[in-house]
């Protein structure tokens, strides 16, 4: 793993330049990079509720390849961004079983689905991360916190602080009657909001 950089997950936003995409971003750990990663909808979806630890009411796709990999007594070992061709990331997903290692090729967003349900080591090559890296040095964080804070406050700060604000109106049992229905329905950004004002009071 010399030729290696781990990474950790840091983010995930939406994209404005790219509608019904978002932007995953991973920090070297360890170090000052950036490596941001544009991926869709679904994906960033499954990679927040497992972040989240909201259980949804059927198996996603990701959990499902988790409980066919487990059936068959194969771990996730760890992910590795391989390349980068044209813009476009391409990532390998490393199983092993007690008698072989099998590498499977992925999309990084999909694979970073799986190697947070499994726990699993995220890693870079240091070719991939030196193109497509960013520095971030400790005025560049502090800008992008308050771009953030920023944001969250005029955009969907106004619509989930609201939102927050009217779930403090609810009893406990309407806050779990309505995760229920939030998770039934698969809205889990509402889940989480939910979920969040079930643990302040408790």
């Amino acid at each position: 793993m010399d030729q290696t950089v781990e990474l950790e997950i840091l983010g995930l936003s939406s994209n404005h330049s790219q509608s019904g995409s978002f932007t995953l971003v991973m920090g070297e750990v360890g170090g000052i990079r950036r490596l941001p990663i544009v991926i869709g909808m679904f994906e960033a979806q499954a990679i927040a509720i497992e972040i989240e630890k909201i259980i949804p009411n059927r198996p996603m796709t990701h959990d499902l390849f988790k409980s066919f990999s487990s059936n068959f007594n194969y771990s996730i070992d760890h992910i590795l961004i391989s390349d980068m061709r044209e813009g476009v990331f391409y990532a390998k997903i490393v199983c092993r079983n007690s008698s072989k290692v099998v590498e499977i090729d992925a999309r990084p967003s999909d694979a970073i689905a799986i190697a947070v349900r499994f726990d699993a080591a995220i890693f870079c090559s240091k070719k991939v991360m030196s193109e497509a890296g960013i520095e971030f040095n400790e005025e560049d964080e502090r800008r992008e916190h308050e771009r953030s804070s920023k944001t969250k406050r005029s955009t969907g700060s106004s619509s989930s602080s609201k939102s927050s604000d009217s779930l403090k109106d609810f009893s406990l049992d309407k806050l779990n009657q309505l995760l229920d229905k939030a998770i039934n329905n698969e809205d889990y950004e509402k889940a989480a909001r939910i979920r969040d004002e079930i643990n302040r009071r408790n």
